[in-house]
Order: C-alpha cells, then sequence, then structure tokens
C-alpha cells in the first residue's frame, strides 16, 4: 500500500529524529516529515517547552513558511533511529484537519504500515461536512 516515495518520507523523519535524538532532557523524541504536492519534503523534531511543539506541527510550520499550502503525505516516527512509525496525537489530528484534510498520514496498524486521510482520524470534527 505504500509508495517508494512514502518509503522516503517515512526514511526522511527518520533521519531528522536519529539526527536530533536528545539522550539527555528527551527534549526532542519525535521526527517527522511532510511531502507537499510540489514534491518537496520538510522535516521538524518536537521540541518541549511550557507547552511545546510536535514534530508534525514543526514540518508543517516549516513547510508553510517555504510558501507551501498544498500536501500529500505525513509521518511521524519515535526512537533513537524512528524505528518505530506513531499516530498523530490530538492535537495534531486537529491541526491536520484544519490544514490538510486530504493529506494522506502514514500510520503503523497492528504492524502494518498504511495510510489514512487526516480528515478520518478526526470523525465528528467541527468543521461543515459538504
Amino acid at each position: 500500500m505504500l509508495t517508494e516515495k512514502d518509503e522516503q518520507l517515512i526514511a526522511a523523519a527518520q533521519k531528522a529524529i536519529s539526527s536530533n535524538y536528545d539522550f539527555v532532557h528527551y527534549n526532542h523524541t519525535v521526527g517527522a516529515a511532510v511531502r507537499c504536492k510540489s514534491g518537496r519534503i520538510y522535516v521538524g523534531v518536537n521540541v518541549y517547552s511550557l507547552h511545546g511543539a510536535c514534530g508534525e506541527q514543526v514540518a508543517i510550520g516549516s513547510a508553510i513558511t517555504q510558501g507551501e499550502r498544498e500536501f500529500e503525505a505525513i509521518v511521524a516516527v519515535r526512537g533513537e533511529k524512528g524505528e518505530e512509525i506513531v499516530p498523530p496525537c490530538g492535537n495534531c489530528r486537529q491541526m491536520l484537519n484544519d490544514y490538510m484534510p486530504e493529506c494522506e498520514v502514514i500510520l503503523s496498524v497492528n504492524g502494518e504500515r498504511t495510510k489514512v486521510r487526516a480528515k478520518e482520524l478526526l470523525p465528528f470534527s467541527y468543521h461543515v461536512v459538504d
């Protein structure tokens, strides 16, 4: 079900966290990558602070800062080498639903890698459905 481009996206997220994993304070433990319709990939790592920001939020913010507005796929990984694909948290699900409801989210379900549309991760959202 995943394409070569999806595997490249996972590898980009893994590289982001492998290069930035924080063994001391665990402030950076999740890496994320988002692929835009332009084909460009933007990465981010989570940053903990008073409120913090998830890796997905950092990657999306980086893409938007560079003028991107159309998104194809996103993935988040956890661990020293990004060995675990993790689903978006509730805040990220809301952000994905707001900014990119049709974007594919790469997940691991029962050990199988799969993709779902972002809007499917937040059923009954406050958005008006056509």
